[in-house]
């Protein structure tokens, strides 16, 4: 690749804007007329247009005109094999997954259909707007080595690994302890750190995880410390009651992932609907991770996430959101944001004293509402920092990956650039104030048509026709 530059607007982060209350624009960078300069897919040189240009003079540039350059989404927990069960109707999480989701994803065992769900798969995920993703597969190698393989034809950033479940599933579809750990050895071996691949430890959830398996995992994160763990956490009732069947004698769900070493850095629990506050500061302190998947929570009847539990200064959560597809009804991040806007709003009137006085905590009712910097960091820088991958992704930071998306923040459905016109006059952004309004407009207004397009390693892989 030779060195290029793209020329636009871009916004992105450098902090934490639930650490700037009142001043979240503290935590952003935007420049109206800027250059980025990518030499083999990394991030050389960023900053104003005019300041950059004379260096540059000689330089192959793209320009990107009339629209909102951000980093690429980052999907911090999404289901590859559920990429054609989405829409499926009218059951929570259990029995879902035993009606819908588990004999669809055991139709991936079948080389070629994983094969043709893995093109589906990114295909998606780019016309969204999303360049990386942590992915569970299924209980499979080919669908794991599929999802690996497709993601490395298209130099895309993926955290992924063989899932594991041996108990509350089907006998077609459950695996063994030990099955499990000699099929994550070799696909360990095969992929992690192999191109952008990276390998996560993937017990489904404690409720389909055996002890015996999840000694499995303990062993191989301790050969393997560098890699992930990803698993789900506290999504549903029933799958909690459940839990402490499977598990007789965990004082709480996190316990069963703490008995076998699996909770700290590196780790993601999904959902984490129902955690107790014990749990949260158990996180905290472990640095480990949990993802917010609002659109799933809210299609399964799981419940609210508690956003403003887990920013809680004092206690921060490590965070990812995620789409949860096909639990979550889109594969779009802007959609995500849109629900999880909505969630929050809902938690800030439970914690706002009008309901209940003594229910009453004004801090954590205003963290839960979702502003355009808190959600664009959420999927971007943030998402990055919670999956411990924020010195490769999330920012324009030279050095990084370059990979962002084009945002037009006049499409959407009917109407969606009525928004628009009333931020600088229906021209371009100027201030960051002007772009934040049109990110706010594009994710509660607007879709995933919002998508102009999305770059990867500094060369377009998708183009809205």
């Amino acid at each position: 690749m030779t060195v290029r530059g793209i020329r636009g607007s871009f916004f992105d982060f450098i902090d934490d804007p639930w650490k700037h209350v009142g001043d979240e624009e503290a935590s952003a960078r935007f420049l109206a007329d800027g250059l980025l300069v990518v030499d083999d897919g990394i991030i050389v040189s960023f900053g104003p247009y005019s300041d950059r240009a004379g260096e540059y003079a000689d330089l192959e540039i793209t320009h990107i005109e009339h629209r909102i350059i951000t980093p690429g989404f980052i999907d911090g927990h999404i289901h590859f094999p559920q990429t054609r069960v989405l829409g499926a109707f009218g059951e929570q999480l259990l029995p879902w997954l035993q009606k819908w989701v588990f004999p669809e994803e055991a139709r991936y065992a079948d080389r070629q259909y994983a094969k043709d769900g893995a093109v589906r798969f990114f295909d998606n995920l780019l016309a969204s707007g999303t360049t990386t993703v942590q992915a569970f597969t299924s209980t499979a190698p080919v669908c794991t080595e599929e999802l690996f393989e497709e993601a490395s034809r298209r130099n895309m950033r993926v955290i992924s690994g063989l899932t594991g479940i041996d108990t509350n599933a089907p006998d077609y579809f459950v695996d063994t302890a030990d099955a499990f750990y000699a099929d994550s050895k070799t696909l360990i071996e095969k992929y992690h750190n192999v191109g952008r691949n990276l390998y996560a430890i993937t017990p489904r959830f404690a409720f389909g995880a055996s002890p015996e398996l999840l000694e499995r995992c303990a062993q191989l994160k301790t050969e393997h410390p560098d890699a992930w763990v990803h698993t789900h956490i506290s999504e549903n009732p029933a799958e909690i009651r459940g839990v402490g069947v499977v598990h007789p004698g965990a004082d709480d769900y996190l316990a069963v992932y703490e008995k076998y070493n699996l909770v700290g850095p590196k780790f993601t629990g999904g959902h984490a609907v129902w955690l107790s506050n014990s749990e949260y500061k158990r996180l905290h302190d472990a640095e480990a991770s949990v993802t917010f998947c609002p659109n799933s929570n809210l299609f399964l009847g799981s419940g609210m996430f508690r956003l403003g539990k887990a920013t809680d200064p004092d206690q921060r959560v490590r965070m990812t959101f995620g789409t949860d597809m096909g639990g979550g009804n889109r594969f779009s991040m802007l959609a995500v944001l849109d629900g999880a806007y909505k969630v929050g709003m809902i938690n800030n009137t439970l914690l706002d004293g009008s309901i209940d006085p003594s229910l009453k905590d004004a801090a954590e009712a205003e963290r839960n509402k979702l502003s355009a910097y808190r959600a664009f960091w959420s999927i971007t820088l943030g998402g990055a920092e919670g999956l411990y991958i924020d010195d490769r992704v999330g920012s324009f930071d030279v050095g990084k990956e370059a990979d962002f998306v084009a945002l037009d923040w006049t499409q959407g459905p009917p109407g969606a650039d009525w928004h628009s016109t009333l931020i600088a006059d229906g021209g371009d952004p100027v201030t960051m104030d002007d772009a934040a309004n049109m990110l706010f407009g594009i994710m509660i207004v607007g879709d995933d048509r919002a998508v102009d397009q999305t770059w990867v390693m500094g060369e377009r892989a998708y183009q809205k026709a």
